[in-house]
């Protein structure tokens, strides 16, 4: 069986338990760094999760290791024949990024991609609408954030996130997931402070091999998650 049954996760909720001891540790070691710098005026970190497989993952983070949690949203531009293929992203308030290399390979442009990108645009202000309506988007300034996502394929929706946070200045940024394509976190490495994952296979088939449990999804799913955590009104006690 591939992979190993031991690198397995039982679902989303189980892994984001696993990562967040691994996120925990890190913040540990980072504190005194982080204070001698003069970040982090807020005391606890913010996760932030990628809906909307990032959600359940993002909520366990946050729960273990008493975090404020919220989204962020990004959106993968895909090839006009098959849309599944991510090439690109955009993230809230931030620029499309592009795997430049994937989209020469298949004979495009980015410009000839602009009709997949405001189609995502499009979509992106749905989702706020969506899942924060009148909420707004959390400051991210001076703080440590942790965006998590429940896996890291070709990381182009991670960049464009990464890119849209760090315009808002934050102490310190981390993407976390349970796993991570190798390559992808090489590539990721320049945008974010700190990766986190707990396998991080050269070869990476597919995300959903990893979990026993993957099922999709949907916009009530992440509505319920969100307002839980929303209506606590306060940082969760570690577990």
């Amino acid at each position: 069986m591939w992979p190993p049954e031991h690198e397995r996760f039982a679902d989303r909720t189980a892994a984001g338990r696993m990562l967040g001891t691994a996120i925990a540790q890190h913040l540990q070691q980072i504190a005194p760094e982080i204070t001698a710098a003069g970040g982090a005026q807020r005391r606890e970190p913010l996760v932030l999760g990628l809906p909307k497989g990032g959600v359940p993952v993002g909520v366990a983070v946050a729960e273990t290791i008493g975090a404020e949690f919220d989204l962020v949203i990004s959106r993968k531009i895909g090839l006009p024949w098959q849309s599944d293929q991510g090439v690109g992203a955009i993230a809230e308030n931030g620029p499309a990024v592009f795997d430049l290399s994937a989209v020469a390979a298949v004979g495009l442009t980015v410009h000839d991609l602009s009709p997949a990108v405001q189609r995502e645009r499009v979509e992106l202000r749905r989702r706020q609408e969506r899942y924060r309506g009148s909420r707004p988007a959390p400051d991210v300034a001076g703080r440590v954030v942790v965006v998590v996502d429940d896996g890291l394929a070709t990381g182009v929706t991670a960049r464009a996130a990464a890119r849209a946070l760090q315009a808002g200045k934050p102490a310190h940024l981390v993407f976390a997931a349970p796993v991570c394509a190798a390559e992808s976190v090489d590539l990721l490495a320049a945008d974010v402070d700190t990766v986190i994952d707990i396998h991080s296979p050269r070869e990476f088939f597919a995300l959903g091999l990893y979990y026993s449990d993957f099922a999709p999804l949907t916009d009530n799913h992440v509505l319920q998650m969100c307002t839980r955590m929303w209506d606590t009104h306060k940082v969760p006690t570690p577990v």
